[in-house]
C-alpha cells in the first residue's frame, strides 16, 4: 500500500492512530510542534513509526495522502490550512478508527456529563456481560482500543473539537447530554459554530439508529432540526412526561423506548448511586440505552445502583476538623460548575478560576448568592471573579498555587462546611491538565 498516513499530535490520540494505521499496512509519519511524552516516543520508537518533535517539517507532511490531526489543533493552524488548500483529507483519529470496527458504536457528546454519562454506560453494559470496551475523549483512544481486538459494542466520549473533524463515521446510538457556551475561543465566538459541531454526532445516522437528547436543553431543543438523518429520537426531561422518553414522577424515573411503551423502566432516583439533578439527566440517559440494547431491567437497575462517580467530578475527598473537601476539577466551564455549586447542601468555600474561555459568570451569581461563602481564586488573572462576585460573598482572596489555596481555604472554613474545588475555567495557567489540577488538590488536602 502507497498510502501516507501523516498524524500531527502525538498525544493518546496520535499514538494510538499511528499504531492503528502501521498495522493496516500504511506508511506512517508522526509530527508534533511540543515535545513527545516518553511513553508515547517509546512506543513510536518500538514499532519503528518515524516522527519529529518540536517542528513541523512541510515538506514531510504535505505529501500525505490523508493527514490525522490531534483534536488540539484548531483548522486555522497554517499548516492544516496548507493541507486543505492542497486537497489532503484531514481527518480525527476517531473517524480513522471507525473504518476499521464494526462494533455497534454508542457516542456520547454534551458540554456536561459526558465523561459520567460513557462511564456509567460502560459500566452498564459490563454488567449485563456484553462484549465492550470505552474509550475516545476519555482515557484510551478508539484506534488503540482496536489494537486489541474489535469489541461488539464500543462507548465514546466525543468532544466537539473530535466531531469537527468527523466525515463518514456514523452512530449507532448518538447522546447529547445538554449543550451551553464552551470552547468558545475556538469557534470564532460563535455559539451556533459549537452547537453545530455536537449536532455532527448525528449525522450518517440511519432508520433504526438512536438519538437519546435532554429536552430540557433549550439549545438542542431548538437545534434539532439540524437532524438530516432518520434517527429515532428519544427524549428526557426533569418534570415532563415523555413516551418514549424518560422523566421523573413522585421520586421516581419512569423511562420507555417505542418497543415497549407499556412496559417502562422505573426506579426511585434516591436508589441511584450518583446523586443530584445532573446525575438524574445522566443516569435517564443510560437507562435509555439500557432498555434499547434489550438489557434486563434488574441489570439496569443494579448498575444504577453500583456505579462509582469518575474522578475530578464531584469527588469526596476526606473531611478535615469537620470541613469537607470536594474534588470537581473537571468543572472547566461555567455551567459544569453551576451543577456542583447546585448540588451543595453545606455553606460553601468555593476554589474557582483559571484560564477564562469566555466565561459568563452572570449564570452562577444567585446560586453563589445562596450557597458561597467565601471564593478563593486559583488562577493568574481573577479580574472577571472579583467583577461578578465581589457583592454576592463575604470575601474574595486570590491564590497562584494549589497549595496556597487549599490553606487558605482551610483556614477560612468553619466546621460543618464545604471546600469546593470547581473552577469553571481551564487550568493551562498553572496546571498541565484538569488532571493534574485535581491530582494537586486531593495531595494538598491530604496533606493538611
Amino acid at each position: 500500500m502507497d498510502k501516507r498516513i501523516v498524524i500531527l499530535g502525538s498525544g493518546e490520540s496520535g499514538t494510538g492512530a499511528a499504531l492503528l494505521a502501521q498495522r493496516k499496512g500504511y506508511d506512517v509519519f508522526v509530527s508534533d510542534m511540543g515535545m513527545i511524552g516518553e511513553a508515547f516516543k517509546k512506543e513510536l520508537t518500538d514499532a519503528g513509526i518515524a516522527f519529529e518533535e518540536g517542528q513541523h517539517t512541510e515538506s514531510l507532511i504535505l505529501n500525505a495522502t490523508e493527514i490525522i490531526k490531534s483534536p488540539g489543533i484548531p483548522h486555522t493552524a497554517p499548516l492544516v490550512k496548507q493541507a486543505l488548500a492542497k486537497g489532503i483529507p484531514v481527518i480525527s483519529e476517531i473517524e480513522f478508527a471507525g473504518r476499521y470496527s464494526s462494533a455497534k458504536k454508542i457516542c456520547i457528546t454534551g458540554t456536561n456529563g459526558k465523561t459520567t454519562t460513557t462511564s456509567l454506560v460502560y459500566h452498564l453494559l459490563k454488567t449485563a456481560g456484553l462484549d465492550v470496551a470505552v474509550g475516545g475523549n476519555i482515557g484510551t483512544s478508539y484506534a488503540r482500543l482496536l489494537l486489541e481486538k474489535d469489541y461488539d459494542y464500543v462507548v465514546l466520549e466525543i468532544s466537539s473539537f473530535q466531531l469537527d473533524d468527523m466525515y463518514a463515521f456514523r452512530a449507532d446510538i448518538a447522546v447529547i447530554t445538554n449543550i451551553t457556551p464552551d470552547h468558545l475561543d475556538r469557534y470564532d465566538y460563535q455559539l451556533q459554530h459549537y452547537i453545530n459541531a455536537k449536532f455532527r454526532i448525528t449525522q450518517n445516522q440511519l432508520q433504526g439508529d438512536v438519538l437519546i437528547y435532554c429536552d430540557d436543553d433549550a439549545l438542542t431543543k431548538q437545534n434539532l432540526q439540524q437532524i438530516q438523518g432518520n434517527a429515532v429520537l428519544i427524549p428526557f426531561a426533569w418534570d415532563t412526561p415523555h413516551k418514549p422518553g424518560a422523566y421523573v414522577k413522585d421520586g421516581s424515573m419512569i423511562c420507555t423506548i417505542p418497543e415497549q411503551i407499556n412496559n417502562p423502566f422505573t426506579m426511585h432516583m434516591n436508589e441511584l448511586s450518583l446523586k443530584g439533578r445532573h446525575n438524574g439527566y445522566n443516569s435517564m440517559a443510560a437507562a435509555i440505552i439500557g432498555q434499547v440494547l434489550n438489557i434486563r431491567k434488574e441489570t439496569i437497575r443494579e448498575s444504577l445502583m453500583s456505579f462509582q462517580n469518575v474522578e475530578h467530578r464531584l469527588e469526596p475527598v476526606m473531611s478535615v476538623g469537620g470541613v469537607e473537601f470536594i474534588n470537581d476539577s473537571k468543572a472547566t466551564n461555567v455551567n459544569s460548575a453551576w451543577y456542583a455549586l447546585e448540588s451543595m447542601e453545606k455553606p460553601t468555600i468555593w476554589i474557582a478560576g483559571g484560564v477564562d474561555k469566555g466565561n459568563d459568570y452572570l449564570l452562577l451569581k444567585e446560586l453563589v448568592k445562596e450557597k458561597v461563602r467565601i471564593i478563593v481564586c486559583l488562577g493568574l488573572d481573577n479580574r472577571k471573579i472579583h467583577e461578578a462576585f465581589g457583592t454576592e460573598v463575604d470575601m474574595i482572596v486570590n491564590t497562584t498555587s494549589m497549595n496556597e489555596a487549599v490553606h487558605v481555604a482551610h483556614k477560612l472554613a468553619k466546621p460543618g462546611e464545604a471546600v469546593l474545588l470547581s473552577p469553571a475555567c481551564a487550568s493551562f495557567d498553572l496546571f498541565k491538565n484538569y488532571e493534574d489540577r485535581g491530582r494537586q488538590f486531593k495531595k494538598e488536602v491530604k496533606a493538611l
